[in-house]
């Protein structure tokens, strides 16, 4: 896999069953990249290895006088030199190529899971943690995976130099053969401290960020009830503990880098100590002495990579950890297994009476149902999983649609069939015209959809605001989120694009919330008007909306309660009438006490 064949046609099946086993998997994804980086780092280390014994045959030359084994040693060097500068250059290359496949790998595979979960999948994962999986947890697994075959190809040259000193000469190979590993291994009692205080120092990362985010999606509110300076002073205590957190960590890293400093300096001492030893009792020549002692140096350089790949891989496990536990959320089931996200129109899938056998709710085929839940949680949740997009954790058995469960159905087939529009949708950047070019039946227009949602002023607004469109409302920008609209403005443009796409079932939790009372009722008349003969269910406790359906459904503690239409159900449930007129406990039992006298 080459950069420019990027991005993936398909990201595979990645194994979430915990962080190193989906460190693992990558790397077996991209083993002919890591292969390759390897045999360039070999080819790199391998010329830095021959240095030696060609510094050292060119000074033994000296001593000889002898010039063809000089110039032999210069070719050598030279040699050597050009390895080096291939292998290194192409090193480069290929382990920077596995960092960016990897991470892009990475990001596909969490794009099509927020794809395939949607709104359910901040439900079960804090939006502030998905940012970091997506941001810097990504990074920070392509620079293991990066890392991964410079440390295969270090370590793989300090075995071949090791070997080749005991061959080359017995007496100071033995020493460094037996010095090498303990130096490799000499860190080891300080990485677990120093994950620890890695992983404290994310964890206070993470906490900060999701404070960030949360405090920047709330800003409006914030400036509205005067809490900026507030949630500020929280925010520099959460950056002021991540400092903290920052610092113990570095000492600890650096404590591993003086060591890795230190103790190969002892072996150079030791070594030098013996071979001058030896070379003044004539056992050895001078050139092998300056081989050995240019070895030893030089193997300092893929020692560092020992030191790398223990910081790569603690900081790239939890991030893995992390990324693997978004990755593991999903449906109940997927029977197609190769679910992009994006729906198709062309896919045929059921239709019928939409059920949920949690709770007994009915809609209706062909009808306007609408529900009214106390708990707007509760009400999210149900409109959740009447749209088939609940998440294994759920645990509750899957709505019906004509009789067949919707996750039992492909992805694109479940959506196509059901849309859900929850009660805070978002409205991506871009004009208005391409917010609305959304897979549909094509059976309703856009100018149909915007009149039944109310989008007069909207237009109207959008027109006013264009500078080089020529006023045309189609072709005007519509800032990231929609925020350049009011709540209600962009709650009626996501209703427009829900109605754009014409499903079979259409779920809206709370459409009109952010909308005052006659547009609501227009609003509600659009809807009916629209969807006429198509099944749609409302989440609502207005009675603007609630007197314009066929059905009205009181769902309480989690099971149908009442059904029926909404003046008789105003008139003879108690329950119905505090939830849709607000009325308080006194005024409930006053009212029943009432019922019971008359």
């Amino acid at each position: 896999m080459q950069i420019r064949d990027l991005p993936y046609t398909d990201p595979g099946e990645p194994d979430v069953r915990s962080g190193p086993r989906f460190l693992l998997w990558l790397g077996r994804q991209q083993l002919a990249g890591q292969l390759k980086s390897t045999a360039w780092g070999l080819l790199h280390q391998c010329g830095l290895a021959g240095l030696p014994l060609g510094v050292g045959i060119a000074v033994q030359a000296v001593i000889d006088r002898s010039g063809t084994r000089l110039a032999l040693a210069g070719g050598l060097i030279a040699l050597l030199g050009v390895a080096i500068a291939v292998g290194d250059t192409m090193l480069h290359r290929t382990a920077v190529t596995n960092w960016i496949t990897a991470a892009a790998r990475v990001q596909q595979l969490l794009a099509r899971k927020t794809a395939e979960l949607g709104s359910v999948l901040t439900r079960r994962v804090a939006a502030g943690e998905v940012v970091a999986v997506s941001t810097g947890d990504v990074e920070k697994i392509g620079w293991f995976v990066e890392a991964l075959s410079r440390f295969a190809a270090a370590a793989t040259a300090l075995v071949i130099i090791c070997v080749g000193l005991v061959l080359y000469q017995p007496a100071l190979g033995i020493v460094v053969a037996i010095g090498v590993p303990v130096l490799a291994l000499a860190v080891l009692p300080l990485l677990p401290p120093a994950t620890r205080r890695a992983d404290v120092q994310r964890e206070k990362a993470g906490r900060a960020t999701e404070l960030a985010s949360d405090t920047v999606a709330g800003l409006r509110v914030l400036r509205g009830i005067g809490g900026e300076e507030l949630f500020l002073g929280r925010y520099r205590e959460a950056s002021q503990e991540v400092r903290r957190a920052a610092v113990r960590s570095a000492r600890m890293w650096s404590l591993i880098s003086a060591v890795q400093v230190l103790l190969p300096g002892v072996l150079l001492i030791v070594v030098v100590w013996y071979g001058a030893a030896l070379a003044r009792d004539g056992r050895i020549q001078v050139g092998e002495l300056v081989t050995v002692y240019s070895a030893v140096t030089l193997m300092l350089f893929p020692l560092r990579h020992f030191e790398e790949i223990a910081m790569a891989y603690s900081f790239s496990r939890p991030s893995a950890k992390r990324a693997a536990r978004v990755l593991a959320l999903g449906r109940a089931t997927d029977p197609s297994g190769t679910d992009t996200g994006v729906p198709s129109r062309t896919s045929e899938g059921p239709s019928g009476d939409l059920y949920d056998p949690a709770t007994g709710l009915l809609a209706p085929e062909g009808r306007f149902t609408a529900v009214v839940c106390g708990d707007p949680d509760a009400a999210g949740r149900l409109a959740e999983r009447l749209g088939g997009h609940a998440a294994e954790a759920d645990e509750l058995p899957s709505a019906l649609l004509g009789g067949v469960a919707l996750d039992g159905l492909a992805l694109d087939a479940a959506r196509t069939a059901v849309l859900v529009q929850d009660k805070d949708p978002v409205l991506l950047s871009g004009t208005l015209h391409e917010l609305l070019d959304v897979p549909s039946s094509g059976k309703v227009a856009p100018d149909e959809a915007l009149a039944a949602a109310q989008c007069g002023d909207v237009l109207d607004a959008l027109a006013q605001a264009s500078v080089d469109t020529d006023g045309d409302p189609m072709r005007t920008r519509i800032t990231e989120r929609g925020r350049s609209l009011s709540g209600g403005q962009r709650q009626r443009l996501a209703l427009a694009r829900s109605l754009v796409t014409d499903p079979e079932v259409l779920v809206l939790d709370e459409p009109t919330s952010a909308v005052d009372s006659h547009t609501e009722s227009r609003v509600a008349g659009g809807i009916k008007r629209l969807r006429a003969g198509r099944t749609t269910v409302v989440f609502s406790s207005s009675p603007l909306l609630l007197d314009l359906a066929d059905r009205v459904v009181l769902v309480h503690d989690g099971e149908v309660a009442s059904v029926g239409v909404h003046r008789e159900l105003l008139r003879t449930d108690t329950r119905y009438r505090a939830v849709v007129t607000r009325e308080t406990d006194e005024e409930t039992k006053a009212l029943q006490t009432w019922e019971e006298t008359a």
